[in-house]
C-alpha cells in the first residue's frame, strides 16, 4: 500500500493565470485560487505585446483572465466560478483528495 500526501498531489498540478492590471474579473479570479491555498504562475500582459501574444496562442482568446491548468485551458473567470458551483473546480485542481486517504495501485 502506498501512501499518498495531498499536498504532494496538490503540489502536482501547474495552474497559470493571464492578467492585466486593473482588471476585477482578474482579481477575483486570482482571491478564488488564494482562497483555496493554489499556487499559480501570474503573467501580467499590460504592457507586454509578446506576453499577450503567447497567451492568444496557447489560448485562442483575446480578453483576460486566461487560466491554464496543466497546459488545458480552463477558461476565465466565469469559467472558474461556475465550476467552483458546480462542485468540479477543487478535483480539477486536485484539491479533493481526502486528508489520510491512501492509494493502493490497482
Amino acid at each position: 500500500m502506498v501512501e499518498i500526501d495531498p499536498e504532494t498531489v496538490a503540489m502536482e498540478i501547474k495552474v497559470e493565470i493571464y492578467t492585466r492590471q486593473n482588471c476585477v474579473y482578474c482579481r477575483r479570479a486570482k482571491e478564488l485560487l488564494r482562497i483555496k491555498g493554489v499556487a499559480f504562475a501570474e503573467y501580467d500582459i499590460t504592457n507586454d505585446p509578446l506576453m499577450a501574444e503567447e497567451m492568444r496562442y496557447r489560448s485562442q482568446r483575446q480578453v483576460v483572465p486566461v487560466i491554464l491548468v496543466n497546459d488545458d485551458l480552463l477558461g476565465g473567470c466565469d469559467e472558474l466560478f461556475d465550476l467552483d458551483e458546480r462542485g468540479v473546480l477543487d478535483h480539477m485542481l486536485g484539491l479533493d483528495f481526502p486528508f489520510g486517504a491512501t492509494f493502493q495501485p490497482a
